[in-house]
């Protein structure tokens, strides 16, 4: 009688059961996590949370002289001033930090980006904006949220500063 632990394959070959069994085990740790991964990467989380939304891409790139009487507001540290911007931005703000430093931000909320009325507004504080629709507010000083149902911050363009000219861009 043959041993129950020996398979026998058609050309003759005999291959213990014990080996294939290790074999199969090896492989499937081997290939199992990678297969798992790949998945979890093709197929990201089924559940539909606002913040997961990504602002829509607008092209951004235009120069201004903050010193002028037109931009009267950000001629001094801690102002502020709302651009517009071509579609499908909703406008950027500007804010003055320093004599040499300036920050921008669109005015689209990055909680909900396709909300039609969710457009960023700077509180009188000046260093605060909020969304009036969701409530959530940012920081101007670095974008961040501080309160409000949010979670990601505010989108922030590029910008350079020569002295008299300011270039805002991504």
């Amino acid at each position: 009688m043959p041993d129950a632990k020996v398979k026998y394959y058609s050309g003759g070959c005999v291959v213990g059961f014990d080996y294939f069994y290790a074999m199969v085990r090896k492989l499937l740790h081997f290939f199992l996590p990678a297969v798992l991964l790949m998945l979890s990467l093709a197929f990201p989380s089924c559940d539909k949370d606002k913040d997961h939304d990504e602002i829509p891409f607008a092209y951004v790139n235009f120069h201004i002289n903050p010193n002028s009487t037109f931009y009267w507001r950000i001629n001094s540290p801690g102002g502020w001033e709302y651009l517009t911007a071509e579609e499908p931005s909703r406008g950027i703000i500007v804010y003055r930090e320093t004599l040499e430093e300036f920050k921008a931000y669109e005015r689209t909320c990055p909680h909900d980006p396709f909300e039609p009325d969710s457009r960023i507004e700077v509180e009188p504080s000046a260093i605060t904006a909020i969304c009036p629709v969701c409530g959530t507010k940012y920081i101007l000083l670095d974008g961040t949220r501080f309160e409000g149902p949010g979670k990601r911050p505010l989108k922030q363009y590029r910008t350079s500063y020569n002295g008299s000219i300011l270039h805002i861009f991504n």
